[in-house]
């Protein structure tokens, strides 16, 4: 039994597709994978960390507005395309499990051509173009908000929530910080800009850092891109990484689950995965959405969540250094507003979602 996992562009593709594989593996440990998408740095570290052939593919990105970059883009897409056709001639996988995004519409293009059977996920509350595509041929769709529901024209559409690694939200707070030499004085503010970073993000955090370390400390991944301008500004501010209360890196892997444990407050995009995984660990937190995101996905999901109290929404147009403070005092110095964001937040967390997608896949198979 073989697998293509496809998608790619960001850790919040790339790691639903490892907790998936890692599924099926347990069901049926003679199952193997092949991933196909876009070269990357992370792309290559994550698959060969699990051991995972990968097959690279030109891609490029749907837009909804025009751009001179569609022109060249659709040239890739093409390319893409034909690359995938040959890929899957060749490895003739039995099922493909598709995280969605620009990454994925060639190969499920292909696996269509080829009746291979695909099952597509959606993150998001809103679909973005590429698995509006997909979704109008692929045997099978799970969502993660009911919203994306009614958008779906598959014989199945399933409500399974966001897949997330395994033990997510079973971190050790004791090994954290140990790792990190926390002190047990200070609360501890995580700060997350997803697994390529914010910019935007960073800026503010510096922005207030003298006045966050007074009081409480911070962990920051900061994206592999950004963590040598992060470290240089923080020394200007008089500050050496891993001292003083400020905790940098450029990426968290597996000890994440031990930082969510520790942590009293969460500030983060508002990617489905960081969402999940926040909602996992039951941690309060301040989503502020990317501004330019496909389809604005990531400020309808946010405010899906505010709707019911389950975070905080900060715009990054109204990310001024007076409200970022005001709105992490808040938090901060009010248990009950804490633990009113952290139980609300728990209605997003799906526990079984990584199961049942996994079983989808493997129902597919079986139905061929």
């Amino acid at each position: 039994m073989k697998i293509a996992l496809i998608g790619g562009g960001s850790g919040g593709h790339l790691m639903p597709l490892i907790a998936v594989a890692r599924k099926i593996k347990e069901k049926v440990p003679e199952a193997t994978f092949l991933y196909i998408g876009p070269k990357g740095k992370m792309e290559k570290d994550i698959m060969d960390g699990e051991g995972i052939p990968s097959k690279y593919i030109s891609v490029g990105k749907l837009r909804r507005y025009f751009s001179f970059q569609n022109f060249i883009d659709i040239f890739k897409v093409f390319a893409g395309l034909l690359q995938s056709m040959w890929i899957l001639f060749v490895e003739m996988p039995d099922a493909i499990f598709s995280k969605g995004g620009y990454a994925s519409l060639p190969v499920a293009l292909a696996a269509w051509m080829f009746r291979i059977p695909v099952l597509i996920h959606e993150s998001d509350a809103v679909p973005g173009l590429a698995n509006n595509i997909i979704g109008k041929f692929a045997n099978r769709v799970a969502v993660s908000y009911a919203s994306a529901e009614e958008e779906f024209l598959a014989a199945e559409v399933v409500l399974t929530g966001n897949p997330l690694r395994e033990g997510i939200n079973q971190g050790n707070a004791q090994k954290a910080r140990e790792l990190f030499s926390l002190s047990a004085e200070k609360k501890i503010i995580l700060v997350l800009g997803g697994s390529q970073g914010a910019r935007t993000i960073n800026n503010r955090v510096l922005s207030v850092l003298p006045e966050l370390l007074e009081k409480y400390q911070v962990i920051h991944q900061t994206g592999e891109a950004n963590f040598a301008e992060v470290q240089h500004r923080a020394g200007e501010l008089g500050y050496k990484i891993g001292r003083e209360g400020y905790y940098a890196m450029p990426f968290m892997g597996e000890e994440i689950k031990d930082v969510y444990a520790v942590s009293d407050l969460v500030i983060s995009r508002a990617g489905a995965n960081s969402i999940a995984e926040i909602a996992a660990n039951q941690k309060p937190s301040i989503l502020i959405p990317l501004q330019d995101s496909a389809n604005d996905h990531q400020r309808m999901n946010a405010y899906s969540l505010a709707k019911v109290g389950a975070c905080i929404v900060l715009d990054e147009n109204n990310l001024g250094k007076h409200i970022f403070l005001s709105r992490i005092e808040e938090i901060m110095n009010d248990e009950h507003l804490r633990q009113k964001l952290a139980k609300n937040i728990q209605s997003f967390y799906h526990p079984d979602a990584t199961e049942r997608i996994a079983k989808g896949v493997l129902e597919m198979i079986n139905s061929k």
